[in-house]
């Protein structure tokens, strides 16, 4: 029998509740009335506080069959705060009543990278990743977490700006943190001030870099990213290409962030990279980079394509976000109001990261 939220706490939850569901491929979803779950040995249930909306959540809508490994229907939502309300053991009844961010990656905890502290990249990991992808997600009233390792406790007065910590934070802040090139004192180019980009600017200006450039092709973006810590801001990824060219002396960047990752993207890096720098493919937007070894990149170069991050880094996120070193640009919506937020989501016309409080 689980363990339940004591009275004045949050209360018992309800028999059923409202969940925004994926059923078939290539469609939005639909509000459903479902039950709510009840946590088994080892789960706990969240009422969910907040949940942010993604540009992967219109991946996997638009996804067609066969491509992704998830079973339908699922409830979608997989940047989430709530406040755990009931767990499945009474030994982690001191877990009730605390509001905690949720880590997207729901890994086996055992394996060789789980051990190692990169559980984003957990061996074991095959077919649904976690909640919202796969598995039943945040934008509900309610959600279920297989395990309390999935959870960072976080301040409860924070607001709902701290879900999108969970993925677009966490993505962001791992994909400067992990880079093999020292930042401080580096020349950086972030392409892409959107939703992610706009935070990984407020994690590098923590590290000292020499210049920042910031890429996007709009100018409010561009407007944003100096304020964040650019010390330059253009629309194009030439314009990128002269002005690195001309503040390097012709050595190039030390690190390009491509948060965008269309093909535009991908061909202007290998030429503004210096000798021994590094790119990292953020963004999923269909880019392809073809190398060789007869000079098409620097000598020396690295590539990545960061995946999320680790759980360990989400807790530096939320101890960066306390201390005011890192917050999202949010815009709230309701649970009603989801059909509406995923198409401003997909036509751009939400001005920061679009944040569903049930």
């Amino acid at each position: 029998m689980s363990a339940a939220a004591p009275a004045g706490v949050t209360g018992e939850p309800p028999a059923t509740m409202r969940a925004w569901r994926l059923h078939a491929w290539g469609s939005g979803p639909t509000l459903d009335r479902v039950a709510v779950p009840r946590p088994a040995p080892g789960e706990v249930l969240l009422k969910v506080d907040a949940a942010g909306l993604c540009h992967s959540d219109l991946h996997i809508m638009d996804a067609a069959e066969g491509v992704l490994p998830y079973e339908l229907p699922f409830t979608l939502g997989h940047e989430v705060v709530g406040t755990v309300v009931a767990v499945g053991d009474r030994s982690d009844s001191e877990w009730i009543g605390r509001t905690c961010g949720v880590h997207g990656v729901w890994s086996c905890g055992s394996c060789r990278k789980c051990r190692g502290g990169r559980d984003n990249y957990c061996v074991d990991l095959r077919g649904p990743i976690g909640g919202g992808t796969g598995y039943d997600g945040g934008l509900a009233e309610y959600m279920l977490v297989p395990a309390t390792r999935h959870l960072v406790p976080v301040d409860p007065g924070a607001g709902p700006a701290l879900a999108p910590l969970t993925d677009a934070g966490l993505t962001a802040y791992h994909a400067v943190v992990s880079q093999p090139v020292e930042v401080s004192g580096a020349i950086v180019v972030v392409i892409g001030i959107g939703g992610l980009g706009h935070l990984a600017l407020q994690v590098l200006r923590d590290r000292s870099p020499e210049v920042v450039v910031a890429v996007d092709t709009r100018q409010s973006a561009r407007e944003l990213g100096l304020t964040l810590g650019a010390d330059h801001a253009v629309a194009s990824v030439d314009e990128a290409r002269a002005l690195v060219e001309r503040l390097s002396d012709g050595s190039g960047a030390d690190l390009i962030l491509d948060f965008v990752g269309a093909q535009a993207t991908i061909d202007a890096c290998p030429s503004m990279l210096a000798t021994g720098g590094a790119l990292a493919v953020v963004g999923s937007a269909g880019g392809r980079l073809t190398v060789d070894k007869q000079g098409s990149v620097p000598r020396g170069w690295r590539g990545a394509a960061p995946f999320w991050g680790p759980r360990h880094h989400l807790a530096e996120v939320f101890d960066l976000a306390a201390s005011g070193g890192l917050s999202a640009v949010v815009e709230v919506r309701s649970l009603d109001e989801v059909p509406r937020a995923y198409e401003d989501l997909r036509h751009g016309r939400a001005s920061g990261r679009l944040v569903v409080v049930p």
